[in-house]
């Protein structure tokens, strides 16, 4: 193989994303052009000075990373074949994984947030343990918007038109060469999909694209943005995802042993599933949904009642009642199968998913909790704690964000966190002087982005995520005078960074990035708050590595998991939050005797009258915690000038966050509990509700 060769296979499989010398690679045939294409190696290939690719320092770096590669790709000592003894080639996948969105790296806009992200992780460490999976999505020509900011500080959407040929896909193909179609009914017509692959290391990714030329105008469109248009595209989207996923799967030979549906957008998937039995196995559909309900899980990820589709009636047969014809029943008993009451309402997609599943699970122990609670009416002979809602803690996939210098300070292979590295022991010297490295990185960055000019010898917070109202992102700016004493101290001054996106149509979630840019305007306030546009993967990699303190103030129960926090905490960085996801678990659930790897705003068990007593009370643990805890431990230096006592919380945030809350752990959970071949149905704790 050529050099050129040689670069464009590391270049189509995504590994790279999280192997940094691979990464290290690319960017340094030119910097400035791999910022440029947004990391982007298929891109950066096609553009880059082709001398640069005959040097003999990239062709010998090169061909070392490919054989590396070529190693990883057919190694059989994954942790998969050692823990279940493996599979044969020909059996197929252990599982399907459905999601509307994947955060795998920041060229790739399909996804808007946590949710894609979390499932890009799950590929991720499902590559690295081997565990035999593919996964199903879309292909969204416009993705998920750009973010930038007008001369008011509000947000401005761009959706700039991918190519995608320059991205590290490849056209799924029939045996004869022609482009794989698949073919999908909506009314009155038939949709056609083209499928493309991304290969996440070991692990396929098949993403559908209506944008074809047999298609209609509007039909192209249908994969035109993730999360856009209105209730209409919305179910349209999501049956091109749950059928059409299926379908693509079909005609591809897949078959999966479990389909696994992360959120309800999929959940059109367990229909279709229970079509194809009814027509293989001559069954009605009570007794096929009872066997496509064995083969299907459900993930669900939010405890906010309008973070789950809902469609109506008459919205739905428009759509749907074919599908109920071929399905044996007519539009009201499909109207059964997603309604929360018998006989009235909407059609809710997470019901759906629910009752045509075998097991159903939140994503942290309290958000298990709060959904048994939501849900409990599925179920209404039964008490709530005796709702058969689960939980698997979120992780995070601790390659791609932990920083290499940071995870070179555990003292055990950061790669095999959550099957059989132990508990890290960070070297206080070394972990501090390498954060030290990425706050100054970090404060170059924002620089770079902002033109704001920050201090990187001062304590600095970072809030980066969704802009939904929920999360509160300006409780911190409640009180501006007592924020002023507060990001202006004399001895112990304070930053603070913000980003995140509001989507399109959230007037409240704009409104509140509004009013942080308003603020940092403010000559009190000027290179002290920051707002960063453009929050993403590339954006929040800076952020979790860089930052001393990760703040999160969501209302209480409404953070399902929360992850960017585990992000922070594996690269040392201290959260100052709510009691609520991950973080109640993390921070409730250690020893008593062992310090806390941060700090809680509030208590658990607070019990306040009214939504506004509770921002009140958080707005005043927030302040306080600053004040009086978190500044004071960071500006408390030795003879060295170092914080020993700040540097030790770091080091216990990492024991404490890093062996439990990754996707390798988690990927053993699903595996073990819900996904394992061979494995009898649940148990009474963990089964769906009954045929209605």
């Amino acid at each position: 193989m050529t050099s050129s060769e040689t670069l464009n296979d590391l270049a189509r499989n995504l590994r790279w994303d999280w192997h940094a010398p691979t990464r290290a690679l690319f960017r340094d045939l030119d910097p400035e052009l791999w910022d440029a294409v947004d990391h982007n190696p298929v891109a950066l290939l096609r553009r880059v000075d082709p001398s640069r690719l005959t040097d003999p320092e990239v062709e010998r770096r090169a061909e070392t990373l490919w054989q590396e590669l070529q190693s990883y790709l057919e190694a059989d000592d994954t942790w998969y074949r050692r823990e279940t003894g493996g599979r044969d080639d020909d059996e197929g996948p252990l599982v399907a994984y459905f999601s509307a969105e994947f955060g795998l790296t920041e060229c790739l806009r399909i996804y808007s947030g946590g949710l894609g992200v979390l499932a890009g992780d799950h590929l991720k460490s499902a590559s690295d343990l081997g565990v035999p999976l593919v996964a199903v999505g879309a292909l969204y020509r416009e993705g998920y918007f750009k973010q930038e900011l007008d001369g008011e500080g509000r947000q401005t959407e761009t959706f700039p038109v991918a190519d995608f040929d320059d991205l590290p896909l490849r056209r799924v193909t029939r045996a004869d060469g022609s482009e794989l179609r698949v073919l999908v009914p909506y009314p009155g017509r038939t949709v056609s999909a083209r499928v493309w692959r991304a290969d996440v290391g070991r692990v396929p990714l098949y993403l559908l694209d209506t944008d074809v030329p047999e298609n209609s105008d509007a039909d192209r469109r249908l994969t035109a943005r993730l999360y856009g248009g209105g209730q209409e595209t919305r179910i349209a989207q999501e049956i091109l995802l749950g059928m059409g996923g299926y379908r693509a799967l079909q005609e591809m030979g897949v078959e999966p042993g479990t389909y696994h549906m992360n959120e309800g957008h999929s959940a059109f998937l367990a229909l279709e599933l229970a079509g194809d039995i009814m027509r293989s196995r001559d069954l009605d559909f009570e007794a096929a949904a009872d066997e496509a309900r064995s083969r299907c899980v459900f993930t669900t990820h939010t405890p906010v009642p309008a973070g789950h589709d809902r469609f109506s009636e008459e919205l739905m047969g428009r759509y749907l009642t074919e599908t109920a014809h071929r399905l044996g029943m007519d539009l009201d008993q499909l109207m059964e199968l997603g309604r929360e009451e018998p006989g009235e309402g909407p059609f809710t997609m997470t019901v759906l998913a629910i009752r045509l599943s075998r097991a159903t699970n939140g994503v942290s122990a309290l958000h298990g909790a709060v959904s048994r609670d939501m849900w409990h009416g599925l179920w209404p002979d039964r008490p709530v704690d005796e709702v058969p809602i689960g939980h698997i803690t979120n992780g995070i996939h601790v390659p791609t964000w932990v920083d290499p210098s940071i995870a070179a300070t555990w003292g055990v292979d950061p790669d095999r966190m959550g099957i059989d590295a132990g508990t890290p022991e960070p070297d206080a010297g070394r972990l501090w002087e390498a954060h030290g490295r990425r706050r100054r990185a970090l404060v170059d960055y924002v620089a770079g982005r902002t033109g704001v000019q920050l201090d990187a010898d001062v304590l600095t917070v970072a809030f980066a995520r969704r802009f939904a109202t929920y999360k509160r992102a300006t409780l911190l700016l409640a009180d501006l005078d007592r924020l002023d004493a507060i990001l202006n101290h004399p001895e112990r001054p304070v930053q603070v960074l913000f980003a995140g996106k509001a989507h399109p149509k959230d007037q409240g979630g704009k409104a509140l990035i509004a009013r942080i840019t308003e603020v940092s305007r403010d000559p009190r306030f000027r290179g002290r708050i920051v707002f960063v546009p453009g929050y993403g993967i590339d954006v929040a990699r800076e952020l979790v590595q860089g930052a001393d303190v990760w703040l999160n103030n969501p209302r209480r129960p409404m953070e399902a998991s929360g992850t960017s926090g585990m992000k922070a905490a594996m690269n040392g960085v201290l959260n100052l939050s709510i009691l609520d996801g991950w973080w109640d678990e993390a921070y409730r659930g250690r020893d008593e005797d062992t310090p806390a790897p941060g700090w809680a705003i509030g208590r658990a068990g607070d019990q306040v009258r009214t939504q506004e007593a509770a921002d009140r009370a958080d707005q005043e643990g927030l302040y306080r915690a600053l004040e009086e805890q978190v500044a004071p431990l960071f500006y408390d230096r030795d003879d060295a000038g170092v914080p020993a006592r700040w540097v030790a919380r770091m080091q216990e945030s990492i024991r404490q966050v890093a062996p439990f809350f990754n996707t390798h752990r988690m990927l053993r959970d699903y595996t073990q509990r819900y996904q394992a071949e061979g494995q009898a149905a649940p148990s009474p704790t963990a089964r769906a509700p009954s045929q209605i």
